[in-house]
């Protein structure tokens, strides 16, 4: 696999092994707080993740004690309406790019995920967390109401238990987010990398373009209403019949052999 470059940033450090990108935000003296230049380097990393065919799937992670601690109050203290709509949009263009790639994005969380954090973690495809993590919309304290967060937060748990997450301001566990399902794993920090590393090499295994056309057609199926919903995935599933991938994965199931993936 040739050598992959996805830039260099102030606060991101990102990688590529073995078909696997590590984004990884990197501003531990902030807590990696989201502020627009934080933001706009991780939409970029994302987008150039999500036009290199060579990548399978991606991890984001946060260095030092915690994984990311919402936006960057310095930036939203004394700022105009009009900075405001754009540190918002920035936020929902980073969110909407990482849904918006054919490749999954594993959140790996520890120590905390609070406001844009929490958002940032539950937009993301799937999430491994450390033991004791907490996940939290605390705006409602700072007289700031966690509006964008609930977005993702909503479409992850339940309508009443986020509903007194925004309201209480109060975390929640990474134990009862899975217990709710919206955290997929729960380990001891020790284990957390190699636990979220595990996971992506089982993403990695399969066809690269099958995984693409499946992480859309699941978003966009929850949209519809459940006859239109099979509708559409009749139209998705009945063209990935016809891909190479799926031909070759049927005749390697039949003929008990491993699968050589074109990704096509």
């Amino acid at each position: 696999m040739t050598a992959i470059e996805l830039g260099t940033y102030r606060h991101v450090l990102s990688e590529v092994r073995d078909g696997i990108a590590v984004v990884t935000m990197n501003r531990p003296e902030k807590r990696n707080a989201l502020s627009v230049e934080h933001m706009e380097e991780l939409t970029e990393v994302f987008q150039r993740i999500g036009q290199e065919p060579e990548i399978a799937v991606a991890i984001l992670r946060g260095a030092g004690p915690v994984f990311c601690a919402g936006h960057d109050l310095n930036e939203l203290a004394t700022c105009d309406a009009r900075t405001a709509r754009q540190i918002f949009q920035t936020c929902t263009t980073l969110m909407q790019t990482i849904r918006s790639i054919p490749q999954p994005v594993i959140a790996q969380v520890h120590g905390v995920a609070t406001a844009a954090g929490f958002q940032l973690a539950a937009t993301c495809d799937l999430i491994v967390a450390a033991a004791g993590t907490r996940f939290q919309t605390p705006g409602v304290k700072i007289g700031l109401f966690c509006s964008t967060p609930m977005v993702a937060v909503s479409r992850v748990l339940p309508p009443k238990k986020t509903l007194e997450l925004l309201l209480t301001g109060e975390p929640i566990t990474a134990e009862e987010a899975a217990q709710l399902g919206m955290v997929n794993r729960v380990v001891p920090l020790e284990e957390l990398e190699k636990a979220t590393w595990e996971l992506a090499e089982k993403i990695r295994s399969a066809s690269r373009y099958v995984v693409g056309i499946g992480k859309q057609a699941f978003y966009r199926q929850l949209e519809l209403p459940e006859h239109l919903a099979y509708a559409y995935a009749m139209e998705v599933m009945a063209l990935n019949a016809l891909a190479e991938d799926a031909r070759e994965g049927i005749c390697a199931f039949l003929e008990k052999r491993q699968p050589e993936w074109r990704n096509a």
